[in-house]
């Protein structure tokens, strides 16, 4: 199943979880530095 090359589809989905992971995550260290 392993590809040297991620289709757009599979980039665009890694991106999103990185996005929605990161949006989840960055309030809990803002209030923890705060």
């Amino acid at each position: 199943m392993l590809r040297k090359a991620f289709t757009l589809i599979e980039l665009l989905v890694v991106i999103a979880i990185i996005a929605i992971l990161a949006a989840i995550l960055f309030p809990v260290f803002a209030q923890a530095k705060a």
